[in-house]
């Protein structure tokens, strides 16, 4: 199974290319062909990365109506609102920074139109390079890492056997024997659950800046950790904002839980805040201003602290509840998720016929049951890899991200599939 195997639309024209979906985009425009899009209430999601976004006790209010004025018609600044980058740096500076004489100002933030143009922004903007990536890592990384001619993408690999985790001194040997001067993260990584945090993740960021590589971290999961406090950041370990290569991006769309509200963040040294602003000049031109008029009210650390520990109530009885059920089932998951919302399965102990990734994606679908092959996670920039290279064909990322009662559904027709393919 590839990123889309369906046909090359009819009539592209030949100075096209066709551009295949990535990971999870493509199971859900397979679920949306068997009526995932007017039916959503008898399926169950658990491929999916999206929180449920319902009211949880002791939790922020929810939004649920905007009002703005004539002049909030015109174009935002393509940086961001002066206003909301200012409140941004404040929300880091209170959180990770009390105590250091470098604080974050909005010169360190640039505000995007949701985590992947952030992303894209940053990509944009790298020189001729060796950017490290780590396997398993996010579904998208793999198109966004090809789609610029720039720099050289670097896989690095992490194993199951030791529970996903790379020490710094790891990172110093990539850094020194590969000629990597950048490495792309997610932390909480998605989809092994997998954190880095405390003297880790200082010993990460002292070794980037004597090295001067780039550790861009994608924290877009920082609320969802289970045993780590209100929230982790690379930002509590940054001596200098302006001289140490840490670069984070962050948003509304999973730690607010408001992905229809297209809100992201960039934070980092002012030179790359000009740079990938530069970069968003032409690439998408800035970010709606309603809808950062809309996220000023929810950068407070009041409110985010608030709606972290109320995530973290709601979802680790979720994570619980997965756990318990995959391994009911005979799905093995070896690093119970520090973070995120997804558990990392690995089918090889299930029956022959639905002991990979794209063969229980292909039992569940009929069942209205979404879940994420492995492979999808082994990032390959370009196909320079060959296929038969994968390590993660046993392997699928279930989400606990929907609501309980859902994911109990999925569980439970799960756990049908199984005993019937055990027949």
């Amino acid at each position: 199974m590839t990123a889309d195997n369906s046909p090359s639309p009819a009539g592209l024209p030949r100075a096209f290319r066709e551009v295949p979906r990535t990971g999870v985009i493509y199971v859900m425009s397979r679920a949306g062909k068997l009526g995932f899009d007017h039916d959503r209430d008898q399926w169950s999601n658990l491929g999916q990365g999206a929180p449920e976004t319902t009211a949880f006790a002791d939790a922020p209010d929810r939004l649920h109506q905007l009002q703005f004025g004539l002049d909030d018609h015109e174009y935002a600044p393509v940086a961001g609102m002066n206003e909301l980058r200012d409140a941004v740096a404040e929300l880091y500076n209170r959180r990770y920074r009390g105590g250091k004489a470098s604080q974050y100002t909005g010169q360190n933030v640039a505000i995007s139109a949701g985590g992947r143009l952030a992303l894209t922004r940053l990509v944009a903007a790298l020189g001729p390079t060796h950017v490290g990536h780590f396997l398993p890592d996010y579904t998208a990384y793999e198109e966004l890492l090809s789609s610029f001619g720039t720099f050289i993408p670097i896989p690095i690999l992490v194993e199951p056997e030791t529970g996903y985790t790379f020490s710094a001194k790891q990172l110093e040997r990539e850094i020194l024997g590969r000629g990597i001067s950048a490495v792309l993260l997610s932390n909480p990584c998605n989809p092994t659950g997998h954190l880095i945090k405390g003297p880790l993740l200082q010993d990460w960021v002292d070794r980037a800046r004597h090295y001067d590589c780039s550790l861009i971290f994608d924290e877009f999961y920082s609320h969802y950790v289970y045993d780590s406090g209100t929230s982790v950041s690379a930002a509590a370990h940054v001596d200098d904002v302006d001289k140490d290569p840490v670069i984070i991006v962050d948003g509304l769309t999973k730690n607010w839980r408001y992905p229809g509200l297209r809100v992201s963040w960039t934070v980092g040294p002012a030179s790359v805040i000009d740079a990938v602003t530069s970069a968003g000049s032409f690439l998408d031109g800035g970010c709606s201003r309603p809808m950062q008029l809309l996220a000023m009210d929810l950068v407070t650390q009041e409110l985010a602290d608030q709606e972290a520990h109320a995530i973290q109530r709601a979802f680790k009885p979720k994570r619980q509840l997965m756990l318990d059920g995959l391994r009911k089932c005979g799905v093995r998951v070896e690093l119970e998720p520090e973070g995120g919302f997804y558990c990392w399965g690995d089918l090889s102990e299930l029956p022959e016929s639905i002991n990979t990734g794209s063969k229980l994606l292909e039992a569940l679908l009929p069942r209205k049951v979404i879940t994420v092959p492995g492979q999808f996670f082994d990032i390959n920039p370009g196909k320079r890899r060959p296929d038969h290279a994968c390590r993660f064909g046993s392997f699928t990322r279930f989400s606990f991200g929907p609501p309980e009662h859902e994911l109990q559904l999925g569980l439970n027709r799960l756990a049908a599939l199984v005993a019937e393919h055990r027949t």
